[in-house]
């Protein structure tokens, strides 16, 4: 039987590691290729092999290019999406936080309602509701302005309900039952016992509320009027649009080519891929820390 077993077992090693191997090939490639990209001059890249490197002057001279369009642009987007993402972040964790805890330990009026609530929220399409954002913001009128995207970005019912599985399933409810008898305050063992136990799930929850804002394209696409407001994704797609190669019409003498494009890609790349190298630990924590039921 063994015998019979092993030709299946190596036909199925061979068919993972093809199915890794194509897997690799179509996620690395062009991460290799957007690498080497502002390394080259756009006939270089055009021309030369795919996968060559050009200078470290065709770099310098990439990034002038690219700084110098609308003077300094790309900055500027960088700089808004670092405040509105920050910003979202600080009141994503101010209030999910709080919330997801008084969810999972506390009894109130409503709570299963409030839960299926914000299960239901949770599983709506994020496209779906901007329109309604929109018009919410338009009728205060905050559209235009850095709160019409700080604010959205900060309604995050995923941090609530994965901080809410956190409270149910690590923190054990007798300890927050003795320090009550102890004399604390809800306040006190929220803050003092409660919290603390939490910095797995917080950083969780702080990972991807600012992923998912730094890389959010509609909503303040459809918020901003201004150039000079845009974060970098939407930045992004005024440099597309500026492109001799997306936009014939765009004029001639245009320096946003393909070198430009890769530049400004790999730019708006690098904040979340500092985020993560620096909190990989944390990361594991929090999404460990609820498999087993304490």
């Amino acid at each position: 039987m063994r015998r019979k077993r092993r030709p299946r077992s190596l036909a199925a090693r061979l068919a993972w590691l093809i199915v890794m191997g194509l897997s690799a090939l179509f996620f690395c490639v062009p991460v290799v290729w957007l690498l080497l990209a502002p390394t080259k001059t756009d006939g270089q890249i055009v021309r030369d092999n795919p996968f060559s490197f050009g200078s470290l002057g065709a770099v310098a001279d990439t990034w002038h290019h690219l700084y110098a369009f609308q003077d300094g642009a790309i900055l500027t987007w960088l700089l808004n999406s670092a405040l509105y993402t920050f910003g979202a972040l600080a009141v994503t964790l101010v209030t999910s936080i709080p919330a997801g805890y008084a969810l999972a330990l506390t009894q109130f009026i409503g709570r299963r309602l409030l839960l299926t609530i914000t299960m239901l929220v949770m599983l709506m399409p994020t496209a779906a509701m901007v329109l309604p954002l929109y018009l919410g913001m338009n009728a205060v009128h905050l559209d235009g302005t850095i709160w019409s995207v700080i604010l959205p970005f900060s309604f995050f019912p995923f941090g609530v309900y994965l901080t809410y599985i956190y409270f149910s399933s690590n923190v054990p409810s007798d300890l927050l039952a003795a320090a009550r008898i102890d004399g604390c305050s809800e306040w006190q063992v929220f803050r003092l016992i409660a919290m603390p136990l939490a910095k797995p799930v917080i950083a969780l929850v702080g990972f991807f509320n600012f992923v998912g804002n730094w890389n959010n394209f509609f909503l303040p696409f459809v918020m901003l009027p201004d150039s000079a407001q845009y974060p970098a994704q939407v930045g992004l797609n005024n440099l597309l649009a500026a492109s001799p190669l997306f936009n014939t019409a765009g004029g001639a003498g245009n320096q946003i080519m393909r070198p430009e494009l890769a530049l400004a890609t790999l730019v708006t790349v690098v904040p979340v891929l500092i985020v993560f190298l620096f909190s990989q630990r944390a990361l594991v924590s929090g999404m460990l820390a609820g498999a087993t039921k304490q």
